[in-house]
């Protein structure tokens, strides 16, 4: 990809009742969930409780609707929106909340991704991408790509533990006590 593909963009606006949330949730968990050729528009649209035309008045074609899901750029960005000084704790309140209030993980869909071995390459490549060589272009040192890969690393953590214990303790407490405990390890590796 170009320099001028690796921009994140802003995150979309909430949806207006349009269906585009739904169906974009359908979609993340119905490409995590089963390989690519199994994935259709009219199951997306069943589980997003939409008509399939709609599916393809927001996003065209399956190929085009599993390049959204496979664009972690939007999250990235929201993740990586603060000074180097309080990313840490940033990254895990940012993380906590989308993850409640979307019912998605930003970021875990690369680890869960059970399509072929195009579709889970290109899934860590952008990963790779929109992700690791983000942060790593914003950390100092000569280190920072290690120290990038072990955040990423780290996040994606934090959403597996997240997901194994859906009710657990941690389903108790606010995203912001949650930072209290997980982000001095995030800290730590963003400043070096």
């Amino acid at each position: 990809m170009t320099g001028s593909q690796a921009t994140v963009p802003a995150p979309a606006p909430a949806d207006p009742g349009t269906g585009r949330d739904a169906i974009l949730r359908a979609a993340r968990r119905a490409f995590t969930l089963r390989p690519y050729a199994e994935v259709t528009i009219r199951g997306i649209a069943a589980d997003a409780g939409v008509s399939p035309s709609l599916v393809v008045k927001h996003f065209g074609r399956k190929e085009e609707l599993f390049n959204i899901v496979a664009d972690f750029g939007p999250a990235a960005g929201e993740l990586f929106d603060a000074p180097l000084e309080m990313l840490g704790r940033h990254m895990v309140v940012t993380l906590v909340r989308r993850r409640r209030e979307q019912q998605l993980d930003p970021l875990l869909r690369v680890v869960y991704s059970l399509g072929n071995q195009d579709e889970r390459s290109l899934l860590r490549d952008r990963f790779h991408e929109q992700v690791t060589e983000a942060l790593t272009a914003r950390l100092p040192g000569s280190d920072r790509t290690l120290r990038a890969e072990l955040i990423a690393g780290h996040l994606l953590g934090l959403g597996a533990t997240l997901s194994l214990h859906r009710e657990g303790a941690a389903s108790l407490e606010t995203p912001e006590r949650l930072a209290d405990l997980y982000a001095p390890a995030l800290q730590t590796l963003i400043t070096g």
